[in-house]
């Protein structure tokens, strides 16, 4: 199956080339997909979720994982999982070869999504995704 390679529209580092397994096969509420990024590159921005739980699942390649305050050495045969709410987390690739890993998690109508690095949020349905700064978000029964 041919890749696709994205570069998030908010980290000018990103850039991975993602074969989405899943969608081939016609499944819906699980998202699984064989992702390749480049050395020096991330793959996509440092965020979290607060619906969906994540997992990902190294194949060969090394990087570095940055979750939360920490950074870790990750490999093949690392896995890591990032159940709801998750902290925010990206991957890095800090090696000379490629990053090859398994990416996936849950398929649900709404997610949202926090972007902390860039001060925004993401808000997911079916048909849209809209990002908005966080400092325009008010609460509905604040004065």
């Amino acid at each position: 199956m041919p890749g696709v390679t994205v570069h998030h529209p908010l980290n000018p580092d990103s850039e991975i080339e993602m074969r989405m397994l899943s969608r081939a096969t016609g499944m819906q509420r699980l998202g699984v997909s064989h992702a390749t990024v480049p050395p020096g590159k991330e793959s996509l921005i440092y965020h979290s979720h607060t619906a969906e739980e994540e997992f990902m699942y190294v194949l060969s390649g090394n990087g570095l994982l940055r979750a939360g305050d920490e950074e870790t050495a990750i490999g093949p045969g690392d896995f890591m999982g990032f159940a709801t709410p998750s902290i925010p987390h990206t991957v890095r690739n800090s090696g000379t070869e490629p990053l090859i890993y398994l990416v996936g998690g849950e398929n649900k109508e709404l997610e949202q999504a926090s972007f902390p690095d860039q001060g925004k949020r993401l808000f997911r349905s079916t048909n849209e995704s809209v990002i908005v700064d966080e400092r325009d978000l008010k609460n509905l029964f604040d004065e």
